[in-house]
C-alpha cells in the first residue's frame, strides 16, 4: 500500500506544515491532550458548533489528509477506534441519570457511536462508498489497515482513507486511572522513560492516511505489511513472531531494517519486552520510542505510523541525530501486553 498523504492532530505540533520533530512540546502531568488547530480552515463554522472535540479532531485530520493528496472523493473510508466518542457518551449517560431517563435529546446519543467520525467525513464530502469502523481495542487501527489492504488487493478500491482516533475525557481519565494505568505525582513526558516506575501517561490523537494500490511521484512511503498477534506466551514467542513476519515479506531480517520504532510507554512492566528485544533481536539497528510524544492510548500506533512516514520523508534518524538514508522502518507496539502489532515500511 502506497501512502499518498497524511493528516495528524496530536499533543505535538504535527498538524499542517509544522517543523516536527525539531520542536517537541513538553507536557507536565499524566495526561497529554491534543493541540487544537484552527478548525475553521477545514470545517464550516456552522458545523463545528455541533461537533464534539474528538469529531472535530477526526474530521479535520481526515480533510487535511485528503487535501494534501488532492483527492476529493476516496473509494472507501475506514477508521479504527477503541473508545469512540467518549465525550458525547458521557453527556448522554449523565443526562439519562439526571433526568430519570426522560426528556433526552437525541444528538449526544447519535454522536456517541464509534462510527460517527467516519460517517461525518463521508457526509461532508458526499462519499457513498464503503464505510467501516473497527472497534478492536489495541488492534483497532491495525484491523482498519488490514481491511484496506484486502480491498486494494481485491481491486475493490484504488484510494482509501484510513484513520485511527481516540480521545481522553475527564471521566475516562478518572476511570482508567483507578486501574493504576497512569503515573502519580509530578511527571513530564520528556522524562517518561527515566522514572522506572509503574504506570504511564494518557494520550490521544487522530491520524489519517490516504492509501493507494498504485505508485505515484507523490508517495511518501510504502506500507509493505501489517500483522497482529494476541497474548504471546513469552518474549521468545514475540521474537519468533517478528522474525517470521520479516521472513514472510521478501525474506528480510533485522539486518535489512534501518530503524525500529517501539511502543515503550514508561511503565516498568510494560517495557520489559522492549528492553529484552533491544538487547537481542533489535541489537543490530537503531531504536527510537514515540509514546513520550503522544501518550498511551489504544490506537497510538496510528501516530507511530505517521511518525515513521515523517522520518522517512525527512531522512532524519533521531537515534543517530544526523541525516541518514532510511530504507526500511519496522514498528512494533503492544497494548497492555494483549494486542501486539507489527508494521513494515519502505522508502519509495
Amino acid at each position: 500500500m502506497y501512502i499518498r498523504s497524511t493528516g495528524n492532530i496530536s499533543p505535538q505540533k504535527t498538524f499542517g506544515n509544522a517543523a516536527f520533530p525539531g520542536e517537541v512540546v513538553a507536557h507536565e502531568g499524566n495526561r497529554l491532550n491534543c493541540i487544537t488547530p484552527d478548525y475553521k480552515e477545514l470545517i464550516d463554522p456552522k458545523l463545528i458548533r455541533r461537533m464534539s472535540r474528538v469529531i472535530k479532531m477526526g474530521v479535520a485530520s481526515a480533510m487535511a489528509c485528503l487535501n494534501q493528496a488532492g483527492v476529493t472523493l476516496p473509494d472507501a473510508i475506514i477508521t479504527g477506534t477503541a473508545y469512540g466518542c467518549l465525550e458525547d457518551t458521557g453527556v448522554f449517560l449523565s443526562k439519562m441519570a439526571e433526568r430519570g431517563e426522560e426528556m433526552l435529546t437525541p444528538t449526544s446519543f447519535i454522536q456517541s457511536t464509534h462510527n460517527t467520525i467516519a460517517a461525518q467525513v463521508a457526509l461532508l464530502i458526499g462519499c457513498h462508498e464503503y464505510n467501516n469502523t473497527f472497534v478492536s481495542g489495541g488492534a483497532s487501527f491495525e484491523h482498519a489497515l488490514l481491511d484496506a489492504q484486502m480491498l486494494l488487493q481485491e481491486g475493490e478500491a484504488k484510494n482509501i482513507l484510513v484513520g485511527g482516533v481516540d480521545e481522553i475525557t475527564d471521566i475516562s481519565h478518572i476511570i482508567l486511572g483507578r486501574f493504576g494505568l497512569y503515573k502519580q505525582g509530578p511527571v513530564s513526558n520528556l522524562h517518561l522513560f527515566n522514572y522506572g516506575t509503574k504506570g504511564t501517561i494518557a494520550g490521544e490523537g487522530s491520524a489519517f492516511f490516504l492509501l493507494s494500490n498504485e505508485s505515484s511521484e507523490k508517495d511518501l512511503a510504502k506500507l509493505e505489511a501489517v500483522t497482529t498477534f494476541y497474548k504471546p506466551k513469552d518474549f521468545a514467542d514475540i521474537e519468533s513472531q517478528i522474525e517470521a513476519f520479516l521472513a514472510a515479506n521478501g525474506g528480510l531480517s533485522m539486518y535489512d531494517i534501518s530503524l525500529v520504532i517501539t511502543g515503550d510507554n514508561g511503565d516498568v512492566k510494560n517495557d520489559e519486552v522492549y528492553h529484552y528485544l533491544e538487547n537481542s533481536l533489535f541489537n543490530y539497528c537503531n531504536v527510537v520510542k514515540y509514546k513520550h510524544l503522544c501518550g498511551e492510548y489504544p490506537t497510538s500506533s496510528a501516530f507511530a505510523l505517521w511518525y515513521a512516514v515523517h522520518l522517512m520523508g525527512q531522512n532524519a534518524d533521531p537515534a543517530t541525530a544526523h541525516t541518514a538514508k532510511i530504507k526500511r522502518i519496522l514498528i512494533y507496539n503492544h497494548y497492555q501486553n494483549t494486542h501486539h502489532s507489527l508494521m513494515l515500511l519502505s522508502a519509495c
